[in-house]
């Protein structure tokens, strides 16, 4: 709205309002502003959950090595962070912009989503929440809404980069000057750096396109699935999925923001894609909202974040990768997520294949894998064959897990932009 309003000033010479012009300006003002909101509203919120009685037990002092138990600490902090990031984008994004449009339907779609299993969790006492099979059908039908609205919008459209040949020796990266409708994408470590889902479809002959598309649809489902749950499980420790998710929006910022540049989507050689310059203005929305909260979630935790937050988190994470035609990094980006994934699917067939045979056994001292880093010895099951009985050697406090686990997905990020120049 406020850059409606300045824009309007403009026309008539008002100093300072050609500032709202610039998304370096507008994205860092995005910044602060989510940063003071949840700093703010999360003293708020923490206290009315408190005087409401409204927390969960998140662990029990019994199984961890440190005797940390936690008890009457509110849920359901992803609040705050769907707050701090839906008022500056409203306030400093460009409301008639698709992409900004689909990112605020993706943070309230997921954020009702979380908010219905939080709310049974800790208003009905139903410590299983909403059944997964009304998760997956939300991330499911998320996924046919931002699918088939790049699909039909005449707005999300690319300009295609192609290598032209200049005085016979010197190649030069040149962007088509029509913006075309495409199912092209980027892929890591191949010479032209696109990958076309139609072409993977060939096999359709006059009808590849169509189905191309439809391959698009069905892998940003995929994505949106894989990637919010990723997150889902990530949420264990004090500030481990608020840290990993900022730094993993960090990078998506930088890659929304040279792919809607055309000097930079020329000089590395990938599309340019119109208009997409207002995700940064969402992407410094989202950073400064879970920075703000890492201010409460942050050992030891005042507030979880809860489903509320780590569904919307990773929904977030996947349809900006998707809009920025970047989803095949996703694997590289939000490696700490897929790891946390493996490990558990890893462990539930392990232990289901040995229970065929009569064996018990695991591949983990306990999954998802950031709670393998904080078992000792005497806290296994006797009866139980560990794969990985000694890795590690003894306990990780849960604060050492947390940081070493951002440190890793700094360098996974360093890694994901470092693939757009490794081909």
């Amino acid at each position: 709205m406020l850059y409606y309003f300045f824009r309007f000033l403009e026309q008539f010479g008002v100093p300072g309002s050609g500032l709202w012009s610039y998304i370096s300006f507008r994205s860092l003002l995005a910044l602060m502003l989510a940063l003071i909101v949840s700093m703010w509203f999360g003293e708020y919120f923490i206290k009315w959950m408190k005087r409401h009685n409204i927390s969960e037990v998140q662990r029990d002092a019994s199984i961890d090595p440190f005797g940390v138990q936690k008890l009457n600490v509110p849920s359901m902090g992803g609040i705050i962070i769907i707050v701090s990031t839906l008022i500056p984008c409203l306030l400093l994004g460009r409301l008639r912009n698709i992409y900004m449009i689909l990112m605020i339907v993706t943070t309230v779609w997921l954020g009702l989503l979380g908010f219905l299993d939080d709310y049974i969790k800790n208003f009905k006492k139903n410590k299983d929440g909403l059944p997964g099979k009304f998760k997956i059908l939300g991330q499911v039908t998320l996924g046919l809404i931002v699918g088939l609205t790049l699909y039909f919008s005449p707005d999300a459209v690319i300009r295609e980069n192609v290598e032209m040949q200049r005085n016979g020796t010197t190649t030069e990266i040149v962007h088509k000057s029509e913006a075309v409708k495409s199912t092209k994408t980027t892929i890591p470590f191949v010479k032209n750096n696109n990958l076309d889902y139609a072409e993977i479809m060939a096999f359709c002959g006059k009808y590849k396109t169509q189905a191309g598309w439809i391959l698009f649809v069905i892998v940003t489902i995929f994505v949106i699935t894989a990637v919010s749950n990723g997150a889902n499980l990530n949420d264990g420790m004090d500030g481990m999925a608020a840290g990993n998710s900022a730094i993993i929006c960090i990078a998506l910022g930088v890659l929304a923001y040279v792919s809607s540049h055309i000097e930079f989507a020329s000089y590395l050689n990938i599309m340019y894609i119109p208009r997409s310059e207002e995700l940064v203005v969402f992407i410094a929305a989202m950073v400064g909202a879970l920075i703000g909260f890492l201010w409460y979630n942050a050992y030891p935790a005042q507030i979880f974040m809860g489903d509320t937050g780590s569904l919307t988190i990773g929904g977030v994470i996947a349809v900006l990768a998707i809009i920025i035609h970047k989803e095949l990094l996703i694997p590289i980006l939000c490696g700490i997520f897929l790891i946390e994934s493996l490990s558990v699917i890893l462990q539930v067939e392990y232990f289901k294949t040995g229970k065929r045979k009569g064996i018990k056994r695991r591949i983990f001292k306990r999954t998802p894998i950031h709670d393998n880093f904080r078992v000792l010895p005497g806290q296994l099951d006797p009866d139980c064959r560990y794969l990985l009985r000694n890795w590690p050697q003894g306990a990780w406090h849960e604060s050492k897990v947390t940081v070493r686990f951002w440190i890793t997905t700094i360098l996974l990020a360093a890694a994901t932009i470092i693939t757009l120049k490794i081909r």
